[in-house]
């Protein structure tokens, strides 16, 4: 099921200041964890902070009537590091006008450009790595192009730019993706308690040998949207992450006492037999 998630509109770069929205995908299959080759880290919960959007600029004396935009859709993280840990692929669904509209971008950073001159929703999967997530994520982004100030001529300077901000949660995560993903600046972690010790991680395909992945230097980062509330959201959830984790530690601690053979119960003077 699909999960829209609310936008922000800014014309010009600036900030927005964005309620959280919080999507938390199901365990995947349990297959690998019964043959022993995909264990799980129990209560425990992985969140990866996102964002999608678009980027429209308006193309001015080189606009045709076909094409009088060039924009930019993509999904980032949302401090701008590579999503690579976590992501496989994405696929960008795009109006059925276009040319091979189903567009798959298999590696980091994930987005695409086109040109063009109507607005229309744009259809986000994101696949992740096997070890992270067998059901795809499925998000909508409406592509704007024009501002909602239409008063004077459109700037081919500043752009018409549209962002959503998500964390995504991943509950039970299995131990070759908390192992990979533990000391990553793009996914939340929380502290495990002494003595518990994960497998060495896995690299995974996308990784390697294709350069970076994140948009910190990205061509058009100065005009991603910087969200007010994110420091906050992000510190937050990363409290929510510590106490989970102390939640653990506790209810490992009972399931030891419960194991331990209880005292017997006196008998009671009023006792009748």
């Amino acid at each position: 099921m699909p999960h829209p998630a609310s936008e922000a509109q800014v014309e010009d770069g600036g900030s927005a200041s964005k309620p959280q929205r919080i999507i938390k995908l199901g365990k995947t299959t349990e297959d690998g964890d019964k043959k022993g080759t995909n264990k799980r880290v129990k209560d425990i919960e992985l969140c990866i902070p996102i964002v999608y959007g678009t980027i429209a600029f308006y193309l001015g004396r080189k606009a045709s009537e076909s094409q009088s935009h060039k924009w930019t859709v993509y999904v980032r993280g949302a401090t701008n590091e590579d999503l690579g840990a976590v992501i496989k692929h994405v696929v960008f669904q795009l109006h059925p006008s276009f040319n091979n509209p189903t567009r798959v971008v298999e590696s980091p950073p994930f987005e695409l450009s086109e040109c063009g001159w109507g607005e229309f929703e744009i259809g986000i999967s994101l696949f992740f790595h096997s070890d992270v997530c067998d059901k795809k994520l499925d998000l909508f982004h409406f592509l704007k192009l024009y501002p909602e100030d239409e008063s004077g001529p459109q700037s081919t300077k500043k752009p018409v730019v549209m962002e959503s901000y998500n964390e995504i949660v991943f509950p039970d995560p299995s131990e070759c993706f908390f192992a990979r993903v533990q000391n990553h600046p793009a996914v939340l972690v929380p502290r495990l308690p002494s003595g518990f010790t994960l497998p060495a991680p896995a690299p995974v395909e996308n990784m390697n040998g294709k350069g970076r992945g994140d948009t910190k230097d990205h061509p058009l980062n100065h005009w991603f949207m910087n969200f007010s509330e994110a420091d906050e959201l992000l510190k937050l959830a990363s409290a929510r992450q510590q106490v989970q984790a102390h939640i653990v530690k506790l209810r490992r601690e009972l399931s030891v006492i419960d194991g331990m053979p209880q005292p017997l119960k006196p008998a009671s003077s009023y006792e009748c037999t």
